[in-house]
């Protein structure tokens, strides 16, 4: 099976390269994902008990995997619906190369959460960086070239540094008087033995090396123009899918220096980055006229969340993995509800989108309700996913923490907020263009499957769901 997971995404991107109509090309995305999904399903539907393992345990669907794994297939599924409306809208252009790339995406993005040696992983995420880039020159302008090359060089350069952390893992072994190895379960059982030393200078490399691709602060400055300048597709995939497989590379790494010698350094170094990715995204976000980089500090600022709830640790860990399928489903809603807006007005600035909800209504309502919902105000997913972690902060004597973190919410909150109200109320100008553009079931749709999913696990976590999170916290947590 998971040859399988892996290989299925890669004979439909061959078979979507292949097929010459540039009409029904994007229809694959959707059949090809519902598969996908399909065998995910499958997968999870295993014995929870022992983990599924091929190549001699260097492939293991284990708890964590499980989690970030069905979540990556639904997200992309959800994703894929989107596809055929917008590519019709921009028949002038060939989706030959964005259809391929999306699938080469999917297998990749299925590897990191396969993946259980440390080599092997590093190069599933170099392969989404190389195969997400294309995507990003979909509109073929200078602004997009060039945020296709800084994403390519500073995502790189990041990887790069996180190939010289897993050698250094290596190299501890040896220093320890252990064979080496990057196979992660090995790493984690032998990692008291490690040298400290070398495991210290690894776990740094690492974490700025994967952090690099998540986005956190202060390596993020690829973020706002990758995101600013790719479809909403591609951003929505970025934000939700690619960063969440650096997460996971980042916890992997976690696991590895719990289990040694750099727990606490681990933790601190976790809430520190956390907490000062928020606060350059809160920063940035204040003012911001370009709403569609305004989701690409928004993203930072959830990124910060993300690893900030493990370094809490506790009852944290269940509430940050819970909010990176609250924030993923969220950025879904945002960036494709955004994609129509810009669609629509052909712009992406404050200055010249105002009255949404009248010109678009269906895509202003939504973006108006991401909105409400990203910023942590009930009923949506991430004010639960988000209390969770405060209230952890809180009952561990983290005080300081908990005040950081409800400070920052509070103004990317009014940040966020000025530009989001900018764009939706008011009358549309009188001098916007008209190009015929208005919400459509094939592109307004599939905002709204997201939004009630952001709406249902405001209220309700499915008990399949929530054993999946619970799992995965406990497999995070657990001194092995």
């Amino acid at each position: 099976m998971g040859y399988l997971l892996v290989a299925f995404p890669l004979a439909m991107a061959a078979l979507a390269f292949a097929v010459p109509s540039n009409r029904w090309r994007p229809w694959l995305l959707p059949i090809g994902a519902a598969v996908h999904l399909a065998l995910v399903v499958t997968a999870l539907s295993q014995p929870r008990d022992v983990p599924a393992s091929w190549f001699g345990g260097w492939l293991i669907l284990d708890a964590l995997g499980k989690l970030v794994l069905g979540y990556l297939s639904s997200f992309f599924f959800l994703c894929s619906l989107y596809a055929p409306g917008y590519l019709a809208l921009r028949s002038e252009r060939s989706n030959r190369v964005i259809c391929s790339n999306l699938f080469a995406s999917l297998s990749m993005m299925t590897l990191v959460t396969l993946s259980h040696h440390l080599g092997l992983m590093w190069v599933a995420m170099e392969a989404t960086t190389l195969a997400s880039a294309p995507s990003l020159y979909f509109n073929h302008n200078p602004r997009s070239l060039e945020a296709t090359w800084k994403y390519l060089v500073l995502c790189s350069v990041g990887l790069a540094l996180a190939l010289l952390g897993s050698l250094f893992l290596a190299y501890s072994s040896l220093k320890a008087g252990s064979e080496s190895t990057l196979l992660f379960d090995q790493l984690v059982k032998d990692a008291s033995h490690l040298s400290p030393p070398w495991l210290h200078a690894a776990f740094v490399l690492l974490f700025i090396g994967y952090g690099t691709k998540m986005g956190l602060a202060p390596m993020h400055t690829w973020k706002p123009d990758a995101y600013g300048e790719a479809p909403g597709l591609v951003g929505a995939l970025l934000a939700g899918g690619v960063t969440s497989c650096a997460f996971l590379a980042i916890l992997r790494v976690y696991q590895i220096g719990r289990a040694g010698s750099e727990a606490e350094f681990a933790r601190g170094a976790m809430i520190a980055i956390g907490l000062f990715s928020m606060a350059v995204a809160a920063v940035f976000m204040v003012r911001q006229r370009d709403f569609k980089r305004m989701l690409a500090y928004s993203s930072v600022e959830h990124m910060g969340i993300l690893v900030l709830g493990i370094g809490i640790g506790g009852a944290a860990v269940f509430g940050a993995l819970l909010h990176l399928i609250n924030n993923g489903l969220t950025k879904g809603v945002l960036f494709l509800s955004s994609g129509n807006i810009h669609r629509a007005y052909e712009s992406k600035f404050v200055d010249d989108v105002r009255g949404a909800i009248r010109r678009v209504p269906l895509s202003g309502t939504m973006f108006l309700a991401g909105f409400i919902a990203i910023t942590g105000s009930p009923p949506f997913g991430p004010f639960v996913s988000e209390f969770t972690i405060v209230n952890e902060a809180f009952s561990s004597g983290q005080f300081f923490v908990a005040g950081g973190f409800l400070a920052l919410l509070c103004v990317v909150f009014f940040g966020i907020g000025s530009a989001v109200l900018a764009v939706v109320q008011g009358e549309p100008p009188i001098d916007a263009p008209v190009n015929g553009f208005h919400d459509s079931v094939s592109t307004g749709a599939p905002v709204v499957l997201f939004m009630i999913l952001v709406l249902l696990l405001g209220v309700y976590i499915p008990p399949p769901l929530e054993a999946l999170l619970r799992d995965a916290a406990a497999f995070v947590e657990v001194q092995r």
